[in-house]
């Protein structure tokens, strides 16, 4: 270790001169040249926090803002390489990611609705009614063009990830509701989203209900039905596969969101401040509001914690294969982008508050 704890330090050093280059070049009115040093500090920043036990788990989101200011800055190569658009990559990174999420179920995680009913009830009822609800007010509050606006309401409407699950496990709150919500969610997610989407995004774009329930089916149910089939056949066959699949996933969703940002870069250079307090605005209610409306009921501590962070994390990957479906990857799927590695930095902010906290 002792090696090994130089490295970080000289990262560290490194972040602090791209620090301070790219805010000279930003204050000089010279941000367009300021590409490589604004990458090179979320790189080394992100480089930095794996060196330290506290700040580990968020590496992986700051080197999403690295990829992110990548696609910002020399956004061609992410958008198409010789005749091959790389928006076709999208659906395919999430239905891996959705058959890794399968490997990690069984049907076990369904048995929460028998034991728990109360708690996986009133999540849901949370999770559909409040993300969506919140998601068309901001939209209309701040009066996004109807495709943006629509991107807000699908964040809204989309069910809860595994991110949840590994927030829920931090925060000392009750995993098993945490997995059995989002293994119900989302498979109510053919259904649901749609629906909300049809009757709160209607009136910013037209949602062909069929049309957006068949590509969650194929970019949800199917993978997902693969992983659980493979994970009751090789259970523990497959230690290899258990190792790969999360790392698989977080390098798909990186890229998924730097392919989304180039492809939207000129609307996020109109709007990207405004979408970006959107997120927060939005993602802090879904969690102030999942966690007291679930006080108001008289629930336990954790089955708050738990609903409030299922309620405020969205599967940010599934509305942008929804976007890219509906042919909208660059304006609908941006809300998406955007919140995703916001999610990721307060779900872990929140849970580590709550794991030092006493109930």
């Amino acid at each position: 270790m002792n090696n090994i704890y130089p490295i970080y330090k000289i990262a560290y050093l490194l972040c602090i001169i791209s620090g301070l280059v790219s805010i000279y070049l930003f204050a000089s009115g010279q941000g367009a040249n300021a590409g490589f040093w604004v990458v090179g500090f979320f790189f080394f920043l992100a480089f930095g926090f794996r060196g330290s036990k506290n700040l580990k788990g968020l590496s992986f989101t700051v080197l999403v803002f690295a990829a992110v200011s990548v696609s910002m800055y020399f956004p061609a190569p992410f958008i198409q390489v010789g005749s091959f658009k790389m928006k076709s990559l999208i659906v395919p990174l999430l239905q891996i990611i959705m058959f890794g999420m399968g490997t990690a179920m069984s049907i076990k995680d369904f048995y929460g609705v028998i034991k728990m009913p109360k708690g996986v009830l009133i999540g849901l009822l949370c999770q559909f009614t409040i993300m969506p609800v919140v998601g068309f007010s901001l939209a209309t509050l701040f009066q996004f063009p109807p495709e943006i606006a629509a991107g807000v309401v699908l964040i809204g409407s989309s069910p809860s990830g595994l991110a949840s699950n590994v927030m829920a496990y931090l925060a000392n709150a009750n995993v098993a509701l945490s997995v059995t919500l989002t293994a119900v969610a989302t498979i109510l997610a053919p259904l649901m989203t749609p629906l909300l989407m049809e009757f709160l995004a209607g009136a910013f774009v037209p949602i062909d209900f069929w049309s957006m329930m068949l590509s969650i089916i194929k970019i949800v149910l199917l993978p997902i039905a693969l992983g659980l089939v493979f994970n009751h056949f090789f259970h523990g066959k497959t230690p290899w596969l258990d190792k790969a699949m999360p790392v698989v996933s977080m390098t798909a969703i990186a890229l998924i969101i730097t392919v989304i940002t180039a492809a939207g870069r000129d609307n996020l250079l109109t709007i990207g401040a405004l979408l970006i307090l959107t997120a927060i605005i939005h993602n802090l209610l879904g969690y102030f509001l999942g966690y007291w409306g679930c006080k108001l009921l008289r629930m336990k501590e954790q089955d708050c914690r738990t609903i409030a962070l299922e309620v405020g994390m969205q599967n940010g990957g599934l509305a942008s294969g929804i976007a890219l479906e509906m042919g909208k990857v660059a304006t609908v799927g941006l809300a998406p982008a955007v919140f995703g590695p916001w999610m990721n930095i307060s779900g872990s902010s929140l849970a580590s508050w709550w794991r030092d906290k006493k109930n």
